[in-house]
C-alpha cells in the first residue's frame, strides 16, 4: 500500500509542477527484460534511468519532454515519442548486428564503422577472452587482415613481434605504437640474459574492452612521428549505468609442446657414428676413436647392450599447467559509472624452469559533475615474476639439450644430474642456479571534460606509465663453466612515461546534409629511464646469494636517458549528405631524439569515402545493401631510432686508473625521423542485407630516410656515424570477408575470414647502394629485406656421397668445393600472405568457436641443423632423417656419406633452408551457457561453462619444432627468418567458467 502511495505522491507532485512520470519495460525481440537498459530523456543529459531486473523503469520527465532514447550495449538504440497520454510503455530493442554501426576508437575521439574513410581493424573482449595465452598480444593472432602476431618461442616470457602491413624499416624499431585509453605505453625490451622479453607482459587480457588498430596513414596520422608501424589502441573495461555486475571467470588447464624433433635412439646413434668414424679415420683407427667416446658418454654404464636410452626432449620438456582467475564489479548511475577488476595467472611453463606468476588489478571511474562537467581517472596496477631460462644460444638452454648423446644417463646413481656428457648438462643450471625477473607497472590517466555548448566540448587528459624491472641472477659453484665460487648478476631499471594531452573537439549539423567534426590540439610526452648493474664472484657458499655477500665486484654499468615530444595536431571531418565523406588531419611532433636542424616535422593525411549505395541507383537494392570506396594519403614517421642517436656522445674512462674522456659517437645535427608516405584505396560492400560483409583493401608504403650507420674515415677516429639514408617500398592487398551463415532463433553461424599480401622491396642503400650482409641474410637493392643469401645444395653425390653445391644456383654445374659455390638469393625471411578463418556456431547456447591462422612464403633458415644434421660430422645426437645417408655408389639421396670430423655438407646452404608455410588451429572453445531455470535458483544472472584449446593442431610440412619459433638472442631470429634451439609454441586445453552476478 505504501509504495503504491508513494508513487501517487510522487505523479500528483510532478503534475503540479509541470513534470509528470512515465513507467515501462524493456525487453530484447523475445520478450526477454533487458537490465541495465539505459532510458533518457532526449535532449536532456542529466534525465534518465537505468531498467531494474525485469527490464522495468519509473522516469519523472520535464514539462517538455517529447521522446526517450532507449539504449542497451549490443542492441539498436531506439527513440520513442512519448506523450502524457503514453500509459505503462513497452520497448523491444533489436540486436544490432550490424558491422557498420559499430563504433571505433580512433585516436582522440572515435567514429562509426558506416562513417569511416580509414582502415581501423576492431576487436571486442570476447575476441580476447578466455583464450589460454600469457600475453594480451597472442589473442588478436588472425582476427586482424595484415596484422602479424608472432611469440618468438614457447618460452612463458617469449619476445612478441606484431607486424602490420609488413616491414617498413631496417634499422629502426618495428614494433606498432601501444596507446592504453590514451596513454603510450612503454614498449622497450629490457631483458639482459640476452633473450626479448615481452615488455607488455604485465597486462591482463580480462581488462581489455576492445582494441582498434590503426593500419592506414590516415588514421595513424595522429599519431605522426610515431605511427609509421601502425598503432594499437587499447579500451580498458569501464562501468555501464545500472545495477551493480559481478563478473567470475576461472579457468586451469595443461600444456605439452606442439611438436618435437625426433631424433636418433642408442641402437641407431651407435650406428651411425660407427660408419661415420670409420668413413673417415678407417676400420682400425675409426672404431678405436668411436668406442672411447661411447665410453665416456655412457658414463660407466653398459652401452654395447644399450643400458641407457636417453631422449632428451623428455627431459627439457615437461606437461605444463595455466591457472586464471580474474573478479570484476561494474556498475553505476547515469551521473557515476565505475569498474573495479583484478586478475591473476600462474603459467608453469613447457621448459623446465621456466614459470609465470602475474596479478594485476584496475580502477575506473567517471563521474558527471554537471551538466557541464565530467571528470574521471584510470588506475590499473600489475606485477609479475619469471623464473626464467638462458637465451637460445646458451649451452645451458634447455632446447640445446637435444645436442646431448642418448648413450649418456641423465642423473648420476645418487639423484644428482650427470656432468659428464657432451656438452654441459642443463639440468646443473636448473639446479643449481636461478635467473628471476620481477616486473612491476603502474598506468594511469586522470582527465576531465568541458562542455561549452552541447556541441563543442574540451578534454583534459594526463597520463602515466611507470615499469619497473629487476633481474637476479645467481650461479652456484656446482653450476657449468663456473670458474669462481659463485656469481651474481643483478639489474634495475626504472621507466616513467607521462603526457599531457589537451584538446577541443566541434560537432555541429550545419545543415540538415552537412555534419562537422573537428578535433584540435596539443600534447607534451616526457620519458625518463634509469638503469644500473652490478656484478659480483666469490661467494661464502651457494646459501648466500645476496650480492652484498660477493667477495669481489667485478662489474657495475649505469645509464640515464630521457626523451620528450612536443606535439600540435587537428582533424577535420566533413559528412555530406550521409553518403559523401572527407577527412583531412595534421600533426607537427618535435622530439629531442632528432638533430637540431631537424628538431621538428610535419605530418599530414587526407583520405575521401563515398557510400554509393545511398545514391539513386543503387539505394534499396536487393542484392548490394552496401557500398562504399574510399582513399586515403598520408605521411608518417618513425621515431624508434634510441634516444641519442643525433648527439655527440662522450664517456668516462679510465686510463690507468686515471680518469678521462672518450668520445664515442659523433652526432648529426640534421639527423630526423623515418618517413613513411602511404596510400590506400578500400570498398566495402554488403550483400543481401549485409549477410555478407567485406572490404579489399589495396596498398602502398614509401619509407625514405632510413636510418644508416655509415662509415667514417680512419683519421676522425670513429669508425661509423648514424645518417638517414636508404629507401624500402612496401605494398600488399588486403581482403575481409564476414558472413551470417545461419541466423535462426535456435541455431546462429557466423564466420570472419581475412588474408593479406605483402611484399616489400628496397630502393636505395647507403654506400653506394653496396649490399649489407649479416649472417645467412641479405639487403641488396631491388630486393626483399632480409633476404636468404646462401649457396644451393644439389644433394650427395651419387658417384662418391660427397655434398653437392650449384655453383651458380640451380640449373649451373655443381661442385663438392663448398667455397667454389656463389650465394645468391634464394628465399624470404618474411612471409608474403597471412591469413585467419574464424567461425562461431551457436544453438540453443551450445557454442562451438575456432579460429584457424595461416602464413605462406617465408623460409627458415635451421641455425641448428649444421650440428643435428651434419651428417654425423661431430657427436651431436641426429634427426633421425639422417639415417638416409649416402652409404654406396648409386645411393640417390640428399642426406651425403656420414663423415665424422668431415665436414660434408655442414656449411651453411640451402640444406638447412626449409619453407615455412604453415596453417594452424591457434584457438577453439565449446561453451553452454546454463539455463535462466538452472541460475535463477542460485541468484545468478548466467553462467557458461567451458572447454578451451591453443595450438592444438598444426599443419605444416616443415620439420623443425614449430614454424612460428624463431632464435631468440639479440632479436637475431626474427629478423632473419633463424631458427636456432628454439622452443615450440605450447598448446593448452583448459576448462573454466564464467558467471555474472
Amino acid at each position: 500500500m505504501r509504495p503504491t502511495l508513494l508513487l501517487f505522491i510522487c505523479m500528483f507532485s510532478a503534475n503540479v509542477f509541470g513534470q509528470w512520470a512515465l513507467t515501462g519495460r524493456v525487453t530484447d525481440q523475445n520478450e526477454i527484460p533487458l537490465i541495465g537498459a539505459s532510458v533518457q530523456e532526449k535532449n536532456n543529459t542529466t534525465n534518465g534511468t537505468v531498467t531494474d531486473a525485469d527490464g522495468r523503469f519509473e522516469l519523472i520527465l520535464s514539462e517538455s519532454a517529447q521522446a526517450l532514447v532507449i539504449s542497451f550495449t549490443g542492441f539498436a538504440a531506439k527513440e520513442v515519442v512519448i506523450s502524457r497520454a503514453t500509459s505503462d510503455l513497452s520497448v523491444s530493442l533489436e540486436e544490432d548486428v550490424s558491422l557498420l554501426n559499430e563504433v571505433l576508437v580512433i585516436g582522440y575521439g572515435n567514429s562509426s564503422k558506416r562513417n569511416l574513410t580509414d582502415n581501423v581493424a576492431l576487436l571486442h573482449s570476447e575476441d580476447l577472452s578466455n583464450i589460454a595465452v600469457s600475453n594480451f598480444q597472442s589473442t588478436m593472432s588472425g582476427k586482424a587482415a595484415g596484422v602479424r602476431i608472432n611469440q618468438t618461442s614457447g618460452k612463458v616470457d617469449a619476445g612478441i613481434n606484431v607486424t602490420i602491413r609488413g616491414t617498413s624499416s631496417i634499422s629502426a624499431g618495428r614494433e606498432p605504437l601501444y596507446v592504453l585509453d590514451g596513454m603510450p605505453l612503454i614498449n622497450v625490451n629490457e631483458s639482459s640474459n640476452g633473450a626479448p622479453m615481452n615488455p607488455l607482459l604485465t597486462l591482463s587480457p580480462s581488462e581489455i574492452e576492445s582494441i582498434n588498430i590503426l593500419k592506414d596513414a590516415s588514421s595513424a596520422a595522429i599519431y605522426g612521428a610515431r605511427g609509421a608501424n601502425g598503432v594499437v589502441l587499447i579500451t580498458t573495461k569501464k562501468g555501464q549505468a545500472g545495477k551493480p555486475l559481478v563478473s567470475l571467470n576461472m579457468s586451469t588447464g595443461i600444456s605439452s609442446p606442439t611438436n618435437v624433433i625426433e631424433l636418433l635412439n642408442t641402437a641407431e646413434y651407435k650406428e651411425l657414428f660407427t660408419e661415420a668414424a670409420i668413413n673417415t679415420l678407417g676400420p682400425e683407427d675409426g672404431t678405436a676413436e668411436i668406442e672411447g667416446l661411447f665410453d665416456y658418454l655412457a658414463n660407466g654404464t653398459d652401452w654395447r647392450n644399450n643400458e641407457v636410452d636417453t631422449d632428451w626432449n623428455d627431459i627439457i620438456f615437461r606437461d605444463g599447467q595455466q591457472s586464471d582467475v580474474d573478479l570484476a564489479v561494474s556498475g553505476g548511475d547515469l551521473k557515476t559509472q565505475y569498474y573495479f577488476g583484478g586478475a591473476w595467472n600462474t603459467t608453469k611453463g613447457i621448459l623446465v624452469g621456466n614459470d609465470l606468476d602475474r596479478i594485476s588489478a584496475r580502477m575506473n571511474i567517471k563521474h558527471q559533475l554537471s551538466q557541464k562537467i565530467a571528470a574521471g581517472m584510470n588506475i590499473g596496477v600489475s606485477g609479475a615474476k619469471i623464473e626464467r631460462v638462458d637465451n637460445d644460444n646458451s649451452f645451458t638452454s634447455p632446447v640445446e639439450a637435444i645436442a646431448q648423446s642418448p648413450l649418456s644417463p641423465v642423473y648420476n646413481d645418487d639423484g644428482t644430474p650427470n656432468a659428464n656428457t657432451l656438452y654441459p648438462n642443463f639440468l646443473l643450471e636448473d639446479l643449481y642456479a636461478n635467473y628471476t625477473t620481477k616486473l612491476r607497472r603502474i598506468t594511469g590517466k586522470v582527465f576531465a571534460e568541458y562542455k561549452f555548448i552541447e556541441n563543442f566540448r574540451f578534454n583534459t587528459d594526463f597520463g602515466y606509465d611507470n615499469s619497473h624491472q629487476t633481474e637476479d641472477q645467481y650461479r652456484g659453484t656446482l653450476t657449468p663453466f663456473m670458474s669462481t665460487n659463485g656469481y651474481a648478476y643483478n639489474s634495475n631499471v626504472t621507466s616513467e612515461n607521462y603526457i599531457w594531452s589537451n584538446y577541443f573537439t566541434y560537432e555541429n549539423e550545419l545543415s540538415r546534409s552537412a555534419f562537422l567534426t573537428v578535433v584540435a590540439g596539443q600534447e607534451f610526452n616526457n620519458s625518463n629511464r634509469v638503469f644500473a648493474t652490478v656484478t659480483g664472484t666469490q661467494f661464502p657458499s651457494d646459501d648466500f646469494q645476496s650480492i652484498s655477500s660477493a667477495a669481489e665486484i667485478t662489474a657495475g654499468t649505469g645509464a640515464n636517458t630521457t626523451y620528450n615530444f612536443l606535439s600540435y595536431f587537428a582533424r577535420a571531418a566533413l559528412n555530406l549528405h550521409d553518403k559523401y565523406y572527407l577527412k583531412a588531419s595534421i600533426r607537427r611532433d618535435g622530439s629531442s631524439r632528432f638533430g637540431s636542424n631537424e628538431r621538428y616535422g610535419f605530418f599530414p593525411a587526407f583520405s575521401v569515402g563515398w557510400i554509393v549505395s545511398e545514391e539513386s541507383f543503387l539505394k534499396n537494392n536487393r542484392t548490394l545493401s552496401f557500398l562504399k570506396v574510399r582513399g586515403s594519403f598520408g605521411q608518417l614517421g618513425n621515431s624508434e631510432i634510441g634516444d641519442y642517436a643525433s648527439q655527440t656522445l662522450y664517456n668516462g674512462v679510465s686510463y690507468n686508473k686515471i680518469s678521462g674522456i672518450r668520445l664515442e659517437q659523433p652526432g648529426n645535427n640534421n639527423l630526423t625521423w623515418e618517413k613513411s608516405k602511404q596510400i590506400d584505396l578500400g570498398v566495402e560492400f554488403g550483400l543481401f542485407n549485409d549477410v555478407i560483409t567485406g572490404e579489399v583493401d589495396f596498398y602502398t608504403k614509401n619509407t625514405d630516410g632510413l636510418l644508416f650507420s655509415v662509415p667514417l674515415p680512419g683519421s676522425s677516429g670513429q669508425l661509423s656515424f648514424n645518417k638517414n639514408i636508404g629507401n624500402v617500398e612496401s605494398k600488399g592487398v588486403e581482403v575481409v570477408l564476414n558472413s551470417k551463415n545461419i541466423r535462426s532463433k535456435n541455431l546462429q553461424w557466423t564466420t570472419s575470414f581475412n588474408i593479406a599480401n605483402n611484399t616489400n622491396e628496397i630502393k636505395s642503400l647507403p654506400n653506394g647502394n653496396a649490399d649489407i650482409i649479416t649472417g645467412e641474410t641479405i639487403n641488396r637493392v631491388g630486393e626483399s629485406v632480409a633476404s636468404f643469401f646462401l649457396p644451393e645444395f644439389a644433394g650427395a653425390d651419387p658417384a662418391t656421397g660427397d655434398a653437392l653445391y650449384y655453383t651458380d644456383g640451380a640449373g649451373s654445374a655443381t661442385t663438392n668445393a663448398y667455397e667454389d659455390a656463389n650465394r645468391i638469393i634464394v628465399g624470404n625471411s618474411q612471409p608474403t600472405w597471412i591469413g585467419g578463418l574464424t567461425n562461431e556456431i551457436n544453438f540453443k547456447g551450445l557454442v562451438l568457436s575456432f579460429t584457424f591462422i595461416g602464413e605462406w612464403g617465408a623460409s627458415i633458415f635451421n641455425g641448428g641443423g649444421v650440428y643435428q644434421s651434419s651428417s654425423a660430422d661431430y657427436f651431436d645426437n641426429q634427426t633421425i632423417d639422417q639415417l638416409d645417408r649416402w652409404q654406396n655408389p648409386g645411393d640417390i639421396t640428399n642426406v651425403p656419406q656420414a663423415r665424422l670430423y668431415g665436414q660434408n655438407g655442414t656449411g651453411p646452404s640451402t640444406r638447412y633452408l626449409q619453407k615455412g608455410d604453415f596453417i594452424r588451429l591457434r584457438n577453439v572453445m565449446l561453451s553452454y551457457n546454463l539455463p535462466k531455470s538452472l541460475t535463477e535458483k542460485v541468484n545468478v544472472g548466467n553462467a557458461r561453462i567451458f572447454i578451451s584449446g591453443v595450438n592444438l593442431l598444426t599443419f605444416t610440412q616443415y620439420t623443425g619444432y614449430d614454424p612460428e619459433a624463431r632464435a631468440d638472442f639479440d632479436s637475431y631470429g626474427f629478423d632473419h627468418g633463424w631458427n636456432f634451439y628454439s622452443a615450440p609454441q605450447a598448446k593448452t586445453t583448459s576448462i573454466g567458467i564464467n558467471v555474472n552476478f
